[in-house]
């Protein structure tokens, strides 16, 4: 079975610690929250000291859901105090393994693939994983938990679930965990790679554990979800051969993509009019250069305040221009990791590329559906190129979040 000595290490209320450290202050003592004061009492609290979470906040809270009772001090963010951090303890990991073993998942948390370097420490993972946060605590100031696992899945759902519970910060887990540590974690949510609108499509299953999802007919995931099914089912299996190396290796072949970051916050339900639009755009792109492509990739960016946002692909086994094809996939990507914060940047990539030189099948379509299919876009790209983008555009580009219209006169998508 796959086996790698994985460190995943998380800095414990990043933003709010950083603040306390350069004022001189000790985040397991003080209440100190992070929130743009100028968005008032609804504001979005991008980080809280580990004081007030130990009073039961949660650290992505509105500022009114903090009990009255409770006092605390407002800071707004300083992104370039967190970067500047963040680059100090990455220093740290890079005195102990090389840069090609370490990925950044995001400014607070980083995986380490310390198989190769246990002999030259004359360590165990463990305690050499005592031994960084050691350092980044001498160094920085900062605390951090560490989860251990024999993959990345694992390491990552052991910080997630269970480091924080020890006064070390340190959580090892092993396949032999699986059944006892993973199948219990509910709601769905907490794990990894699991968003709170596919967890409400897999509740609708049935399926309310780690364990249900585990046992549940893999045919019947793949059929729901297509190959995200297969994935969600091999992770629930604590399954994940993928490597650090992966997340470091670039596409060699071309690619199509669209991006647009929005006028305002967008939110789960009012996106997905953004998502369609942009998916008919870079389906047209394709179209117009008579390509398919198998890699499918969506990037969603939260508002500039809460920063982050993530980009993930999916491999389709035939490739596809087909409009429908594309969205449903990049829905099921959103709907698998969003994780209910104000949407500022949509991304929509097409990778692997091939030439559109024959007709392309689908075993569920008749020969005749596919057909008309390919008239009545190749119908609609031509009145676009004879008079202009806006001259055909769908109903739902009338509707109060659609942005389509604008974006195609800024492109000359209006012909006079």
């Amino acid at each position: 079975m796959f086996k790698r000595n994985i460190l995943c290490i998380d800095l414990k209320s990043f933003f709010a610690s950083c603040e306390c450290i350069e004022r001189g202050l000790d985040p397991f003592k003080v209440p100190l929250v992070v929130a743009n004061p100028k968005q008032g009492n609804g504001a979005i609290t991008l980080a809280i000291t580990p004081y007030l979470k130990a009073q039961g906040i949660k650290s992505r809270t509105r500022l009114y859901e903090i009990p009255k009772n409770i006092k605390y001090t407002i800071v707004p963010p300083r992104m370039n105090l967190y970067i500047r951090k963040s680059a100090e303890v990455m220093s740290i990991f890079l005195d102990f393994v090389a840069e090609e073993d370490i990925h950044v998942y995001s400014i607070d948390e980083a995986f380490l693939d310390v198989t190769d370097y246990l002999k030259m420490y004359k360590m165990d993972d463990y305690n050499l994983a005592k031994q960084i946060l050691k350092t980044v605590r001498a160094k920085t100031g900062l605390s951090a938990t560490c989860g251990i696992g024999p993959n990345l899945l694992l390491a990552k759902v052991a910080m997630d679930t269970e480091a924080k519970k020890y006064e070390d910060g340190i959580a090892k887990w092993t396949y032999d965990d699986v059944p006892t540590k993973l199948w219990s974690i509910t709601p769905l949510s907490k794990m990894w790679g699991i968003g709170s609108r596919m967890e409400r499509n897999l509740n609708k299953l049935g399926i309310n554990s780690i364990g249900d999802l585990a046992k549940y007919d893999l045919p019947k995931l793949k059929n729901k979800f297509g190959v995200i099914g297969e994935e969600l089912w091999r992770h629930a299996n604590g399954l994940d051969e993928s490597r650090i190396s992966d997340w470091k290796t670039r596409p060699k072949d071309k690619s199509y993509s669209h991006s647009q970051v929005l006028f305002k916050d967008y939110n789960g339900d009012n996106i997905k009019l953004i998502i369609q639009e942009m998916t008919e755009v870079i389906c047209a792109r394709l179209r117009q250069n008579k390509k398919m492509g198998s890699l499918i990739g969506l990037g969603i960016g939260y508002s500039k305040d809460i920063g982050s946002g993530f980009f993930h692909h999916i491999n389709l086994e035939i490739p596809t221009d087909d409009e429908e094809t594309i969205l449903k996939n990049c829905l099921m990507i959103f709907d698998r990791y969003y994780n209910d914060l104000p949407i500022r940047k949509v991304t929509i990539s097409i990778g692997k590329l091939t030439e559109k030189d024959s007709l392309q099948l689908n075993l569920f379509e008749e020969y005749q559906e596919v057909s008309l299919k390919d008239n009545y876009n190749a119908a609609i790209d031509e009145v676009h190129q004879r008079f202009g983008k806006n001259s055909l555009v769908k109903a739902s580009a009338l509707m109060e979040n659609s942005t389509i219209l604008e974006r195609n006169k800024k492109i000359g998508g209006h012909h006079a």
